[in-house]
């Protein structure tokens, strides 16, 4: 499946609710935001339909996001319907790793096989204030049940942000003993509020990911470590932009994902479907295709294929540096 630009679409990211048990001061308010109306949000089936027929144009890969996509009821069940369509190769989760302890096991016996942990600080304290009301020691303990489970890769994204001061060099050192796959991620205003958020974040807080690699190294030089080496022995099979590099004989690998500094687009492969049924084609966009309208109107088949090509058709062949959207990550999805 080719957009207007010629690039093969082949990956799905599926937001499946709005809602999270974490309040992130960059994507959400303490008091968090207007819900979406249960009538609104797609069921299960009408996700699994459009995944049959997306899978029958050409994707083969689907993730799975919120809002915290593990507070969706029956995320197990549709992990395993998804996995047993014709055509679908890989099915991912992105989540906190707040309720993975409880739940990876049986997630990892639906299919799921990659899981990409969020987490943005090793300091608890820190943690607390940008979560504000998430337990640090329930996300690490997300990361061990994760591996215990067996998800290959385990992906721990950190959004890398000047005002937080974080440690880079512990999160890189996570990929020293255990096979971990952590990945920097330049910040990135997006919603209306970007730039005035409550957290006082702007452009002036994106750390390109060279100066970032360039700081992770001096600092790994000094402690001893060594220099991070283009990665060759555990690189990730990899569906999206990131670059790959590891500290020798190391177990995991250092990502580093560029959206702003380091433009991707050329090579984006993916479409966006949001919890209340809206193709988007791209994160920086605000066009959106209603694909519920088409799921719910009785026709059949085609005019569900109908609006996700017009949303191919639509994607950009660049974001432009746009900052800031209409609507915030978790209605988005992450």
């Amino acid at each position: 499946m080719k957009d207007s630009h010629g690039r093969t679409i082949d990956y799905l990211r599926i937001s499946l609710t709005d809602r999270c048990n974490l309040r992130c001061i960059y994507c959400m308010p303490e008091e968090g935001v207007t819900s979406l109306a249960h009538a609104d949000i797609l069921t299960l089936e009408e996700i699994e339909r459009v995944v049959r027929i997306a899978a029958d144009m050409g994707i083969t890969r689907v993730r799975l996001t919120g809002g915290e996509p593990l507070v969706r009821r029956g995320v197990t069940d549709l992990v395993r319907a998804i996995r047993a369509t014709p055509g679908i190769e890989n099915v991912a989760l992105t989540t906190n790793g707040i309720l993975l302890p409880r739940m990876a096991d049986e997630l990892a016996a639906a299919g799921l096989s990659r899981v990409n942990i969020s987490l943005d600080t090793l300091d608890p304290e820190q943690y607390a204030a940008i979560t504000r009301r998430g337990s640090f020691d329930e996300a690490m303990a997300g990361i061990d049940a994760a591996l215990e489970a067996g998800f290959d890769p385990v992906k721990v994204n950190a959004v890398v942000v000047r005002s937080l001061n974080q440690d880079v060099l512990s999160f890189a050192r996570m990929s020293l003993d255990r096979p971990l796959h952590v990945r920097f991620i330049e910040y990135m205003p997006v919603g209306a509020s970007a730039g005035a958020c409550g957290c006082g974040w702007g452009k002036q807080d994106v750390i390109a990911s060279d100066e970032l690699r360039a700081t992770i190294e001096e600092q790994a030089c000094a402690a001893g470590i060594g220099p991070l080496l283009p990665a060759a022995r555990h690189t990730p099979e990899g569906w999206g932009p990131a670059q790959y590099y590891e500290f020798e004989g190391a177990k995991g690998t250092v990502g580093f994902i560029s959206p702003l500094s380091r433009h991707f687009c050329s090579r984006c492969n993916r479409l966006r479907l949001t919890a209340d049924g809206k193709i988007r084609p791209c994160l920086f966009s605000d066009d959106e295709f209603d694909v519920r309208a088409a799921l719910r109107s009785g026709a059949d088949d085609s005019a569900v294929r109908d609006v996700l090509y017009a949303a191919l058709g639509a994607k950009p062949d660049d974001h432009h540096d746009k900052v800031g959207t209409e609507r915030g990550m978790s209605q988005i999805g992450g």
